[in-house]
């Protein structure tokens, strides 16, 4: 077989491998659902002074996150790409503003944080284990 036969059948045979790259960081849900979690978690503990954010147990959780997208194949570079985004951030702002939004949370309203933070605790939700009544 000349040279060129081979590179073309070689070349072939890898672009299935190509097209199995992983998923965008936010597609993959685990690892982006946890980190709105914990962003909706903050955000709460920011606004409502009598709830705190449970930041060791959420530090915990991100090195945890780091480690299972390593485990899946990205490496460090695209994770901190993906954290480091100001396309991923404004969209991660948008999707938590309208989840405020959708439990009247206003801004200008602490308590209205204070009562979904207290309501998520309660719950024991995905978002109400990152906080704390004080």
């Amino acid at each position: 077989m000349s040279g060129m036969k081979t590179l073309a059948l070689v070349s072939l045979m890898t672009l299935p491998v190509m097209a199995e790259a992983n998923p965008p960081l936010r597609e993959v849900k685990e690892i982006d659902n946890e980190l709105y979690y914990i962003a909706i978690a903050n955000e709460i503990s920011e606004y409502c002074p009598s709830i705190s954010g449970r930041r060791m147990k959420a530090i915990g959780v991100m090195w945890g996150l780091r480690s299972k997208a390593n485990k899946l194949g990205y490496s460090d570079k695209e994770i901190r790409d993906y954290v480091g985004s100001d396309a991923e951030k404004d969209r991660m702002r948008a999707k938590g503003e309208a989840y405020l939004a959708q439990n009247n949370v206003a801004y200008d309203n602490p308590n209205s944080f204070c009562a979904l933070g207290r309501a998520e605790i309660e719950r024991n939700s995905a978002i109400g284990v990152y906080l704390r009544a004080n």
